[in-house]
């Protein structure tokens, strides 16, 4: 998430209430998670473990809770709670709008788009041609819909991020404020969950079918002419690479990459990152005919146990 204008270190800590190290006037562009940083970008880490993958990351401001080295070229916000005061700067730099109308009056349209009734479009949406939109589809604040694109009855884009912290009392959320952005020609069965990025966005590239109910979590890209069907769980910061196909009730982990036309037989689990041009099935999901011979081998063991006895 980039800032509307570039921030000093001094306002940014200021707006936090936070400690720093560095030119109070270092200049900083944005925030976002260590997997999407860039120059100029604010991360935070709260967990020793994960300390120096962020002070070596792209980013060059770290939000941290101990005081450390500090690499050049990069300055310190000190805070006693990083998660916190990550959600401050997202709330402070995207606050929520309350919606006045189904449709707002910010949301841009594009020519011969159809909005079925009961659809909500909120603020900052923007539609390209040619799209149909059916009843009951809430689309949240700062979407972006390319052309000709199909979304079904009860589909929701930009719900928040399921990424929480565990604490004394509970859970605390991480607040999202990334978008979701669906490219030209995609289609969008009914009942659909599109989670928006935390910082950055969740992104569905053009030509690619999804079927009804499947869920997409924050920060996934997906890639070109991508076949989804029923039931697939899509969990964060997944890259599917172009032209895979999904088969029903596939679970995919986070943070892990799907080459491209790799296809993927339902019911399967993916737990790890699959390679390209390749067929995969089972849980955890492996090669197709590995798999298969696997299950061929198991069938094979009250043989070789009757066998045993047999010989005792």
């Amino acid at each position: 998430m980039k800032f509307p204008q570039a921030h000093t270190l001094q306002q940014i800590a200021t707006i936090i209430s936070s400690e720093y190290v560095g030119d109070s006037n270092f200049p900083i562009l944005g925030m976002n998670e260590i997997h999407v940083v860039s120059p100029g970008d604010i991360v935070f880490v709260d967990h020793p473990k994960y300390y120096d993958k962020a002070l070596q990351s792209a980013a060059t401001v770290i939000l941290i809770n101990k005081e450390v080295e500090c690499p050049e070229g990069k300055a310190l916000l000190i805070s006693d709670d990083p998660f916190r005061d990550f959600n401050i700067l997202t709330t402070y730099f995207k606050p929520f709008k309350k919606a006045d109308s189904l449709i707002s009056e910010t949301a841009k349209i594009g020519e011969n788009t159809i909005i079925q009734p009961g659809s909500f479009v909120g603020n900052n949406v923007k539609i390209g041609d040619n799209c149909l939109i059916h009843a009951n589809v809430s689309i949240y604040d700062n979407t972006i819909i390319g052309n000709n694109v199909t979304i079904h009855a009860g589909t929701v884009l930009g719900t928040d991020a399921f990424y929480y912290q565990k604490r004394p009392h509970g859970f605390d959320k991480l607040i999202s404020g990334g978008r979701v952005i669906i490219e030209d020609n995609v289609d969008l069965g009914s009942s659909c969950t599109i989670d928006k990025g935390v910082t950055g966005d969740t992104i569905i590239k053009e030509g690619t079918k999804i079927d009804n109910q499947v869920h997409v979590g924050h920060d996934t890209v997906i890639g070109k002419k991508c076949l989804i069907a029923s039931q697939v769980g899509i969990s964060g910061c997944v890259v599917i690479e172009d032209e895979v196909t999904i088969w029903g009730q596939v679970g995919i982990t986070s943070a892990i990459t799907i080459g491209s036309k790799a296809i993927i037989s339902a019911q399967s689990g993916v737990s790890k990152s699959l390679e390209a041009n390749k067929s995969y099935f089972g849980t955890p999901a492996d090669d197709f005919r590995k798999k298969y011979k696997e299950i061929a081998a198991i069938r094979q063991i009250p043989d070789l146990i009757d066998k045993l006895k047999k010989n005792e």
